[in-house]
């Protein structure tokens, strides 16, 4: 190997190397701190990871630094290192968990056993397939074992001390992907995910919060202990989720029944408890309410004592003594303190706001309700007066009855056409007073329930007069069809005079007349068919 003259770095690694002292060509070091004890120089350390009974990885190099090559001594061969002035090796990319390489530019006559001797410094060998063409594949037992093989790309191999060609050759060494290289490596990821899966489930189950105890099943001093649960406030609520599943478990029969009627009336007792504390959680709000809103207006009135002060020192009795930074200081802190006065005066704003609606909602209920109770008790007192004035005229009418019953037992031969009279205009106006009274407390059961009278009396299955002429078409179109009609046919036909009518309105005005129309099944099997039919003269046939 050749190195130029000009190149001094170069010249002076090649004789580190040969242990000699580097010298220019007139004859002076080039380096003036070569150590000879040492055989190197002091500013490059050389790089051998590959020397016998070195087994490390070698460390990071920094990328400032030179990188040299030793040559490797070996019982049966040496290794020449490449020119350092050439270009690193090219290499494929790096399959995953790779452990098998790639070894190119074997010599001619080189056995299996001289590989073993070369690649066993870089770690332990599991296999070798060597080929008949000069190439081999190596796997290692670890994956950074590949790492210090392909350290060794590029470098001359000669057996012994012989110049043959068939006993020199240069090495290329690649990463190559193996099958059981992806195997142990896709076995290795499975464990790490079952691995990671486990720890996150771990780590689920330390974070969950602890489930609820199981509640137990259902006994007599099971009950007694929820019983007394149900009493006391602080351990009410897991009492009566107790209770809960035992109802919902089906443990309440004919013989517990009365265990769990008691231990149900204990629950309901503590409905007045909660109403309570509702009620005082709300008086605590309100208070707060009132707190904040006096707070508030003591803030709004330090504000505006605060904007007085910015503005009476920005009248110009004042104003003129101040210099240009103090005026401008001065208005912009007035700007801030108005902005802040109007923004906690418009929150005071609201919340008046709010309070005076909530009370104006709450007066018009009041007097809404007001107007009501007492239209409905002015009416009531009036329906009284006229039910009793009526009641008090038929006792009276029944008492005048009852005296000339008695007047016409005693004489009974006496035959007076004027007093028969009497008896039935009397007995008229009773049952005209019986009626009134009926009538009045017809009416004062509907005013009471809030249903009118006239609906009840007034009902009629005809609502309008569309329907009446509908009654009329439909009765007229099924005379002419003895055999009926289906409530499609009927719809299609009504269709041709008005397109707006639906089949469930018809459908329903004909199921309300049932003494006019009626409906029949017609036909056997699949041909089943509902039919419509006219049945106003069947009443008149029968009379």
């Amino acid at each position: 190997m050749t190195l130029p003259m000009s190149d001094p770095t170069a010249w002076a690694t090649a004789m580190n190397n040969l242990g000699m002292a580097p010298l220019g060509i007139a004859g002076q070091p080039i380096l003036p701190d070569f150590d000879p004890a040492l055989g190197m120089m002091t500013g490059i350390p050389p790089i051998t990871p590959m020397m016998p009974g070195l087994g490390i990885v070698p460390p990071p190099i920094p990328p400032d630094m030179p990188v040299v090559k030793e040559i490797i001594h070996c019982k049966s061969c040496t290794l020449f290192p490449p020119n350092p002035n050439l270009p690193p090796p090219a290499t494929r990319e790096r399959p995953p968990g790779c452990k098998t390489v790639f070894v190119g530019g074997l010599p001619e006559n080189g056995t299996e056993q001289i590989i073993v001797e070369v690649f066993e410094q870089c770690g332990e060998i599991i296999a070798i397939r060597k080929s008949k063409k000069n190439f081999c594949h190596i796997r290692f037992a670890e994956e950074y074992m590949v790492d210090k093989a392909l350290y060794l790309s590029g470098y001359r191999i000669r057996l012994g001390s012989s110049t043959d060609k068939k006993d020199t050759g240069r090495l290329h060494v690649d990463f190559a992907q193996a099958r059981d290289d992806l195997y142990e490596w896709e076995c290795k990821q499975r464990m790490l995910a079952r691995e990671e899966r486990h720890r996150r489930r771990m780590e689920e189950e330390r974070l969950r919060p602890p489930s609820p105890p199981p509640v137990v099943h259902y006994s007599d001093h099971e009950c007694s202990i929820v019983a007394e649960k149900l009493k006391d406030d602080s351990k009410f609520s897991e009492a009566v989720q107790t209770l809960l599943t035992w109802i919902e478990r089906g443990e309440v029969n004919r013989r517990s029944a009365n265990n769990f009627y008691s231990m149900i009336q204990s629950a309901n007792s503590h409905v007045r408890r909660l109403v309570n504390e509702k009620a005082a959680h709300e008086k605590d709000m309100e208070e707060a309410k009132e707190k904040f809103k006096q707070a508030l207006s003591g803030i709004l009135i330090q504000f505006e004592q605060i904007v007085a002060v910015y503005h009476s020192a920005s009248k110009q009795k004042a104003w003129d003594h101040f210099t240009k930074a103090q005026r401008k200081n001065i208005s912009v802190w007035c700007k801030q303190a108005e902005e802040i006065r109007n923004i906690h005066n418009d929150e005071l704003m609201g919340i008046r706001r709010e309070e005076e609606m909530e009370m104006s909602d709450e007066e018009i209920e009041e007097t809404t309700e007001k107007k009501e109770t007492e239209e409905s008790v002015s009416q009531a007192e009036t329906l009284k007066e006229e039910n009793d004035s009526l009641r008090w005229q038929l006792d009276a009418y029944r008492n005048e009855v009852e005296l000339l019953k008695q007047e016409q037992g005693k004489a009974p031969r006496e035959d007076d056409p004027n007093k028969e009279q009497q008896l039935k205009l009397l007995q008229q106006a009773l049952q005209g007073m019986q009626q009134e009274s009926c009538a009045t407390r017809l009416c004062t059961s509907s005013q009471d329930s809030d249903y009118p009278l006239e609906k009840t009396l007034n009902s009629s299955p005809i609502k309008s007069e569309r329907e009446a002429l509908l009654v009329g078409i439909i009765s007229t179109f099924l005379h002419v069809h003895p055999f009926g009609a289906s409530i499609e046919y009927i719809c299609s036909y009504l269709h041709r005079l008005d397109s707006k009518i639906c089949t469930s309105d018809v459908e329903c005005l004909m199921s309300r007349l049932q003494h006019t129309f009626r409906q029949e099944m017609t036909g056997v099997g699949a041909s089943l068919e509902k039919r419509w039919k006219f049945c106003g003269f069947e009443g008149l046939k029968l009379t």
